[in-house]
């Protein structure tokens, strides 16, 4: 049962207590591979405090939402990912945004926003409700007018970052409120657009978010979506990776893991979208040293919090870690370029309206009789 999650919120807490009632059984097999069934206890108890518990002898239940999300996992017989850990994501996020010069770092969020706004109005088309996850300040809004959205929702972990998305002038009407990427507060078939702006790197659930925001569109409906890539601060990684392995014999990872533009095309696909669109493009800042990257990484909010991070980087490693980074990456002018890697994702929900590639063996010509008529007009007469 471990592999499944850990107990970082409350929904897995009632999932392990259900376990403890015999609520869920395993059938068969053992490791990532196992599957359970659910079973209906004979007697009735109800828990008046919490709700969560009907008076009904037929059935145990949990609200919809809740056992969705809580069986999510078990159903599609996958290991939930936990990699990074939200709690303390969630504390440097409001740390950032808590100091006086937090408009300092935004200069990289505000350059992918509109990036991303301006593929958003390629979309000839009118939202009338529209969401941005994981909006931060709402550095999405500020690009939009009521021609493309009518009603914007924005949603972070951080409330603190909200606070300034709240105080942001836009056009489009917002509506502002706290919720977690991997749990996404809508009804299904619900909104008509849902935008994601550089928070989909900290999920630890990336296909189940990618199938949360599938059920929460309509019909038809457009996710676009930008996030880190596989690339991105790859010359911060591999110079405290040298810089470590010389001065303490090992290295932990002090860069968070990125996804790769191919296996984020197979998520969205296995998710249910259609007619995806990928694309790939890159930021390069140039920094005095390595020690002003960090600093505005930090200012950012973009600390590394994964479960493997190490919590100490000893003085020498870090001076080792700068030579090495301007030794091999270094600029002419002695500055250091830090790379950032932008996965761009468009899909959409399916619909009958969407065109749709016709039947196989409907052709009426093949590649052959084209080759063959367009050697023969190259014929001397």
């Amino acid at each position: 049962m471990g592999t499944l999650c850990r107990p970082r919120n409350v929904l897995y807490l009632i999932y392990r207590r259900r376990c403890h009632q015999g609520r869920f059984v395993q059938e068969k097999g053992g490791g990532a591979e196992r599957t359970y069934r659910t079973t209906i206890l004979p007697e009735t108890r109800t828990y008046p405090k919490s709700g969560l518990l009907r008076n009904k002898p037929q059935a145990w239940r949990t609200p919809v939402s809740a056992a969705v999300r809580l069986m999510h996992a078990v159903r599609q017989g996958e290991t939930v990912m936990n990699v990074f850990d939200r709690k303390t994501k969630r504390k440097q996020k409001n740390w950032a945004s808590s100091r006086p010069d937090h408009a300092d770092f935004d200069y990289l969020r505000d350059e992918v926003a509109f990036r991303l706004a301006d593929r958003v109005c390629d979309v000839s088309r009118k939202f009338p409700v529209a969401l941005d996850l994981g909006c931060g300040k709402g550095y999405i809004s500020k690009y939009l007018n009521q021609d493309i959205v009518e009603t914007l929702y924005q949603c972070d972990t951080a409330e603190k970052m909200l606070e300034h998305a709240t105080n942001r002038p836009s056009e489009v009407p917002t509506l502002t409120f706290q919720a977690d990427e991997e749990f996404i507060p809508f009804k299904d078939s619900s909104l008509d657009l849902v935008m994601s702006c550089l928070s989909l790197h900290w999920v630890n659930d990336l296909p189940g978010c990618l199938r949360q925001v599938w059920s929460a569109l309509k019909p038809d409906g457009c996710f676009i979506g930008v996030m880190f890539g596989g690339d991105t601060l790859f010359e911060l990684r591999c110079s405290l990776q040298l810089a470590e392995t010389e001065r303490e014999g090992g290295f932990a990872p002090h860069v968070s893991p990125f996804t790769d533009v191919r296996d984020l095309g197979n998520l969205l696909t296995r998710a249910g979208y259609t007619m995806l669109t990928m694309d790939t493009d890159e930021l390069t800042v140039n920094f005095p040293s390595m020690y002003e990257l960090m600093a505005d990484l930090q200012g950012m909010g973009e600390s590394n919090a994964s479960w493997a991070r190490k919590s100490i980087l000893h003085r020498d490693t870090m001076m080792a870690a700068a030579a090495v980074y301007k030794d091999m990456y270094g600029n002419e002018d002695g500055t250091i370029p830090a790379t950032f890697q932008l996965l761009y994702m468009i899909g959409w929900k399916p619909h009958k309206s969407q065109p749709k590639p016709a039947k196989r063996g409907s052709a009426t010509a093949s590649f052959g009789d084209l080759s063959s008529t367009s050697s023969g007009q190259n014929k001397p007469t």
